[in-house]
């Protein structure tokens, strides 16, 4: 059985149109593209010429960005529509993303073939944003994820905690109060929380080194980082698998 939920999958391609609408149903994204992308460079150490494995990309918003600083990128998706639209927008940004249809795990396969086979490097840098929430398994796609990444590489996940503050801002505040995402963009049973995370990546040698919540002010649309992390937080790890 595939790792994922159609369901999902299906919500997202429902909205797959206005994907690269800054006032669409992805407009929270755009908001917090430039503070996920300070974080993932800060936390990197630049992206420059670095290979870049981005997990559940959808229409492409974080590749884009990455690509733009310099990294050589490779979005994976499971959703048609999104994956299409990410293109598109690649192609007429003038930007070389390599745009995949497919999990995780069936990549983790065939780019372990390469890498032994010596025609594939692994990754220097791996991103998984808003993802873990949307799938059956999200330690599967964790340990997939280490599979791939350099040694001492930094991989970045990002998700919401599974407390009533994450409930009342994520479902209650965003989706049916504020309205800046559709009302079932998220399924609170499916919020994972912190412990919960790091147990999951402690067990393929994964250590943090930060982890954040960011927050959201809805009457300047701006998002900032502190280390409350009761809602919607964001880590870096590093690889320290041999």
């Amino acid at each position: 059985m595939k790792n994922l939920d159609q369901q999902e999958l299906n919500k997202f391609e429902n909205m797959a149109k206005s994907w690269w609408d800054p006032e669409g149903d992805f407009k929270p994204i755009h908001q917090l593209n430039p503070l996920r992308v300070t974080y993932i460079q800060s936390q990197a150490k630049g992206l420059l010429g670095k290979n870049v494995l981005d997990v559940g990309c959808g229409g492409g918003i974080l590749s884009e960005a990455m690509a733009r600083l310099g990294a050589n990128v490779i979005g994976l998706d499971m959703s048609v529509a999104p994956l299409e639209v990410a293109r598109n927008h690649a192609k007429e940004s003038q930007l070389n993303i390599d745009y995949q249809q497919t999990t995780i795990e069936d990549f983790v396969e065939k780019q372990t073939a390469l890498i032994n086979g010596n025609k594939a490097d692994k990754f220097d840098v791996i991103t998984c944003m808003e993802m873990l929430e949307h799938v059956p398994d999200p330690s599967s796609v964790i340990q997939s994820c280490q599979k791939l990444l350099k040694p001492n590489g930094v991989i970045f996940f990002s998700t919401i905690n599974r407390t009533l503050k994450g409930w009342a801002l994520v479902v209650l505040g965003a989706e049916y109060i504020l309205k800046l995402l559709p009302k079932g963009t998220h399924d609170y049973d499916k919020f994972i929380k912190p412990a919960e995370l790091l147990a999951w990546t402690d067990e393929v040698n994964l250590e943090c080194i930060d982890i954040s919540g960011y927050h959201y002010n809805p009457l300047t649309g701006k998002f900032w980082l502190n280390k409350d992390v009761s809602a919607n937080y964001m880590l870096a790890l590093v690889n320290k698998a041999l």
